[in-house]
C-alpha cells in the first residue's frame, strides 16, 4: 500500500494533519488533482491578492495626479494668454475703438483647448478699470481706447474656473478660479 504525502508550506498543522489523513488513506486518491496541484502551490497566489487589494489605491493616486497636472497645464497656459493679451494691448494704443476685444480675443486664441466662454476679465487702462469683452469708444481719442496713452500702463485680468474632479466627484469649491494678470507699459 502507498501512502502520498501532500506538503503544505505555511498552512496550519492541524490543516496538514487534516489533508495528510486524507491524502493518506487506503485506496485511490480521494482529491482530485487540481486539489493536489493546490495544496503544492503554497503561497504563491498571495502576490495577487496583494496586488488587487493595492490596484484601487494606486488608480486614484495615479488620476489625482493627472488631474492635477491638467489644472496646472491650463493655469501655465492662462498666464502664458494673459500675457500676450496685455502686450497686444500695449502695442495696439491709436489702433483700435475697442481695446477690451483686442485683448480678449488674443487671450483666448492663445489658448484654444479652454472654453472661451467661462473666461472673465478686467482692464486697468491709465487707472481706469473696466471688466468684460468690450469696451468701445467712439474714437482712438476717448472712452478705453483714449486711455491707451503712450508711457502709461495697462494691466490685464483673466480668471477661468477651477475644475479638480475625479470619477464624477467634485474637489474644489465652485467658485474655485485660476486666475492671471499682466502689466504692460502701453507703447
Amino acid at each position: 500500500m502507498m501512502k502520498n504525502k501532500i506538503e503544505l508550506h505555511g498552512q496550519p498543522e492541524a490543516l496538514k494533519r487534516g489533508w495528510n489523513h486524507i491524502a493518506t488513506s487506503s485506496g485511490p486518491s480521494v482529491l482530485p488533482n487540481w486539489v493536489h496541484a493546490l495544496l503544492r502551490a503554497g503561497d504563491h497566489g498571495s502576490a495577487i491578492v496583494e496586488f488587487a487589494l493595492i490596484l484601487p489605491m494606486m488608480l486614484v493616486l495615479t488620476t489625482g495626479i493627472l488631474v492635477f497636472g491638467v489644472a496646472m497645464n491650463n493655469y501655465l497656459q492662462l498666464n502664458n494668454a494673459v500675457s500676450v493679451g496685455a502686450r497686444t494691448l500695449a502695442i495696439s494704443a491709436q489702433m483700435t475703438l475697442d481695446p477690451c476685444a483686442t485683448a480678449s480675443s488674443a487671450i483666448t486664441g492663445a489658448v484654444p483647448n479652454l472654453t472661451a466662454s467661462r473666461f472673465t476679465f478686467s482692464y486697468v487702462m491709465n487707472g481706469t478699470a473696466y471688466t468684460g469683452t468690450t469696451c468701445a469708444s467712439s474714437s482712438v481719442s476717448t472712452g478705453a481706447a483714449g486711455n491707451l496713452a503712450s508711457g502709461t500702463t495697462v494691466s490685464v485680468t483673466a480668471t477661468y474656473p477651477l475644475n479638480l474632479s475625479i470619477f464624477g466627484q467634485q474637489y474644489s469649491a465652485n467658485s474655485a478660479v485660476l486666475s492671471a494678470t499682466s502689466t504692460e507699459l502701453v507703447q
